[in-house]
């Protein structure tokens, strides 16, 4: 595993990130701010906090920004052909010890509501639902914030 350096890793993150999204199409309302990501997000993403990947190619990526309380987990992606293979406990892992270093206590994420599959792989990492947020112009919920304190 290690930390993006290069435009050309951020290009081929951003693909990743896309191909493995690409299910939730229909799926999740309002559509992922994947479909707006770019380059230049993952650059300012990289400076303020940490993208690490995993892969050569790139099979699996994940997102982490520091926040006062929390390190916050974001963007993670694993490719098809990687399901099931444990790269994303394996990247979870790594935000737990990145939260570890940085002397936060907690690792923290939003789920959409819809994707009940990826709430009981957070669920069967040890995270716990904290709280539940609608986007803007919404009256119901449509994220799940789960948190884990390390």
């Amino acid at each position: 595993m290690r930390q993006l350096g290069s435009d050309d890793d951020f290009r081929e993150v951003l693909a990743l990130i896309r191909s493995a999204f690409a299910y939730m199409q229909g799926r999740i309302d309002p559509p992922s701010s994947m479909k707006r990501l770019t380059v230049a997000d993952l650059a300012r993403a990289a400076a303020m906090g940490e993208v690490w990947v995993a892969g050569d190619p790139i099979l699996g990526c994940v997102v982490l920004t520091p926040a006062a309380d929390a390190l916050h987990l974001g963007k993670l992606a694993v490719a098809d052909a990687a399901r099931g293979t444990g790269l994303g406990r394996a990247l979870v892992a790594r935000a737990e010890a990145s939260a570890r270093a940085r002397g936060l206590p907690a690792v923290q994420l939003q789920c959409r509501v819809e994707l009940t599959a990826l709430h009981g792989f957070y669920r069967a990492l040890g995270y716990v639902e904290v709280g539940r947020s609608a986007h803007p112009g919404f009256d119901r919920p449509t994220s799940v914030t789960f948190r884990k304190q390390v």
